[in-house]
């Protein structure tokens, strides 16, 4: 059985940081590319970070570029997201996605809000 588990997120002032993990089971998390997406109300799902398979490549969103670290543990079978330097506009439920071919498995999402 597949499950894809987000944590780590909450409430956290401007300027704040976070790290949010993703726990993957079920699959063979080394052969899956693997993502954070983030949904704001009113808006649709975006990209925020991907990370290959071993992790060697990894691409980020202009809008946290800087600011935000994607990393994996293969060993783990986890999926980490470092958030630094948090904005309001970051606030949104976040997801994790794993994809290979015409599969993809994502978690429920968890909510990181940032506000004073």
């Amino acid at each position: 059985q597949v499950q894809v588990v987000e944590s780590g997120g909450g409430l956290v002032q401007p300027g704040g940081s976070l790290r949010l993990s993703c726990a993957a089971s079920g699959f063979t998390f080394s052969n899956y590319y693997m993502s954070w997406h983030r949904q704001a109300p009113g808006k649709e799902r975006e990209l925020v970070a991907g990370i290959s398979n071993l992790g060697s490549s990894t691409n980020y969103a202009d809008s946290v570029k800087g600011r935000f670290i994607i990393f994996r543990v293969n060993a783990k079978n986890t999926l980490y997201l470092q958030m630094n330097s948090l904005k309001p506009e970051d606030t949104a439920v976040y997801y994790c996605k794993g994809a290979r071919g015409r599969t993809e498995y994502w978690g429920q999402g968890t909510q990181v809000t940032v506000s004073s």
